[in-house]
């Protein structure tokens, strides 16, 4: 692709810069529309990344995503500069990076460069080279840029995330406070494991340089026994282990979270242990088994630094942060979640709509439900249809995976296998199957609930069919001794056998005797 056709994309290319503007404000005046498929380039001191996202949706599907460990950083405490076999193996990157944007007729491609690339004495000279060879140009974030697109990818990810977002890449280590929807002051700390690998001393020295750089960053952490937010690979590498090791139930690394002390005996034992061992148990690859010792050093005493009394993972970092600046303050305020469940019932669902009216008429059933849970009854409503043309005999088992596998944020692991387990029982409850693991995070009160609601989201789509406008028109009366069901007068002929089935299947839920009435 000729230079003059990439610089035509709209919002495609920027003038590096040391300090970010506003994304908004260029793509305004670069565009007349907000681009709906955006790409972002992250050249850390380890990896080098292209993420294409689809649509400005407030959970965004992830179009293509690309990793290539590259190590630029990996010499940068010995020499001052980039390796130079990172350099080499970078540029061949990004130059398939570039061509794939093109093939995929990416909107706006932005390209970001972290800790290695602004402390390289041929830093900027690498910049150059890559916009020369392919017409990228990467905008060089500040240490505390760098600190606030990490929190602003939790936040996309996590909005009412309320402690502190800890980063770590090859070279730094970035902490930032987030909390209220709001990203705090950040600080950058020179604990990347690339560069820590290189200091003299062995793990005595390193401990110490650790303890000493993060008692410079007191003021960012905040009181004890908040919750930690881990962004960083060395540390989701740290997670996947502990979850082979647990044969836990669930493989999505987002919001997956430990009690702090666990976390620690966990980083402390990983900081001194060996890769190939490592490599052994845990499912990631061997060039990022190979720092994570030393990200496990940095945690341990990140954790006694911090205290908190949470440790959380996010798959949300600066990538996300740089995306989340695309976003308009109306797109920033929707529930993650509930714009997730909406966007698959536009796409997937018989009749679109039907969701909204199901969560409606359901309100009855849970009157003493918390504002988290009622939006998982209507997150779960919305889902309710959308495994519709699956096999009969497997429907249940596989809108119970969907749920688990779908690209979803704002929803931690235990209320996942709520939602999954209510659309479980939608459709037969898996009569004769084995039960999930995943319904092992649930405890026997909540499983409850959720049968509940699946019995109900069964009645209702039975009563019309699922589709819209009938259900405003019916009731859900929930008496001393009796659950009645009320067909207002458009819904007289739908009263049959098989709605008063279903209706005495919630009834029996909630130890009531069933009634239908018809206007």
């Amino acid at each position: 692709m000729s230079e003059p056709s990439r610089k035509g994309k709209a919002g495609a290319r920027r003038a590096a810069t040391s300090s970010f503007a506003s994304v908004a404000r260029v793509r305004d005046r670069e565009s007349e529309r907000a681009p709906t498929r955006v790409g972002v380039v992250d050249v850390g001191s380890n990896s080098v990344r292209l993420v294409v996202y689809e649509a400005m949706s407030r959970s965004p599907a992830y179009f293509f995503n690309e990793k290539v460990l590259c190590g630029l950083g990996s010499e940068l405490g010995e020499t001052g500069r980039l390796a130079p076999g990172g350099r080499v193996r970078a540029l061949a990157a990004l130059r398939r990076f570039a061509a794939l944007a093109d093939q995929m007729k990416v909107d706006a491609l932005d390209g970001v460069a972290t800790a290695a690339v602004r402390e390289a004495e041929d830093g900027e000279e690498f910049v150059a080279e890559v916009l020369a060879a392919t017409g990228i140009t990467l905008r060089i974030a500040t240490g505390e840029d760098e600190a606030r697109l990490a929190a602003q990818g939790v936040l996309m990810g996590w909005p009412d995330a309320d402690g502190l977002v800890a980063d770590l890449g090859g070279a730094s280590l970035e902490l930032c406070r987030v909390g209220l929807g709001a990203v705090g002051r950040g600080v950058t700390l020179p604990l990347g494991p690339l560069r820590l690998m290189n200091v003299a001393g062995g793990a005595a020295a390193q401990d110490q340089l650790i303890e000493a750089s993060l008692g410079l960053a007191r003021g960012v952490m905040g009181a004890p026994g908040g919750r930690l937010y881990l962004v960083g690979g060395s540390w989701r590498a740290l997670a996947k282990l502990h979850m082979a090791r647990t044969n836990y139930p669930m493989k999505v690394l987002h919001e997956f979270e430990l009690p702090a002390d666990e976390m620690l005996a966990l980083a402390e034992e990983v900081a001194n242990a060996d890769p190939e061992s490592l490599a052994r148990e845990a499912p990631s690859s061997k060039e990022r088994l190979a720092v994570t010792p030393m990200g496990a050093r940095v945690l341990a005493g990140l954790i006694r630094a911090v205290k908190p009394a949470q440790v959380a993972v996010s798959a949300f970092g600066l990538r996300e942060g740089v995306l989340y600046e695309y976003f308009p303050d109306a797109l920033r305020q929707q529930d993650p979640l509930l714009s997730a469940a909406r966007e698959t019932e536009r796409r997937l669902a018989r009749f679109p709509g039907f969701g909204a009216e199901l969560a409606a008429w359901v309100w009855p059933l849970f009157p003493m439900a918390t504002l988290s849970r009622r939006r998982l009854i209507e997150a779960a409503c919305l889902l309710n249809d959308v495994s519709w043309n699956a096999h009969p005999d497997y429907r249940d088992q596989g809108v119970f995976e969907a749920v688990f596998r779908a690209n979803l944020s704002g929803v931690g692991h235990a209320e996942r296998a709520w939602i999954g387990a209510a659309l479980r029982y939608r459709y037969k409850a898996g009569a004769g199957r084995t039960p999930s693991p995943a319904l092992s995070l649930l405890t026997p009160e909540e499983t409850a609930d959720a049968k509940l609601l699946g019995r109900a989201i069964r009645l209702g789509a039975m009563v019309c069919g699922s589709a819209p406008g009938v259900l405003p028109g019916c009731s859900l009366d929930v008496g001393a001794e009796t659950l009645t069901l009320r067909l207002g007068p458009e819904a007289t002929a739908l009263a049959g056998e098989v709605v008063l089935k279903r209706l005495s299947a919630v009834a029996e839920t909630l130890d009531l005797r069933p009634e239908l009435t018809t206007a």
